[in-house]
């Protein structure tokens, strides 16, 4: 009984080691990247001030306008 029990043992271990070899895979995985020179182009901006102008025109304008009403009324007060 011995020997039968050895045998069982040594055919499991030599079924298991046959699974296992099928079991193994090998990947072969090969990376290549190419580099590619970067195309540098100028960009051309174009940036409206108008606002800007328009603005200080405003304000310029608007102390005009100001000092306007402020002489029209000390004229009148005087008259």
């Amino acid at each position: 009984m011995k020997t039968m029990g050895k045998r069982v043992a040594i055919a499991a271990a030599v079924v298991i080691i046959v699974f296992s070899a099928g079991c193994r895979t090998r990947h072969d995985v090969n990376h290549t990247v190419d580099v590619k020179p970067v195309e540098v182009k100028p960009i051309h901006i174009t940036i409206d001030v108008n606002v800007r102008v328009e603005k200080a025109l405003d304000d310029f304008f608007n102390d005009i306008d100001q000092t306007e009403k402020e002489l029209k009324n000390e004229s009148e007060g005087e008259i």
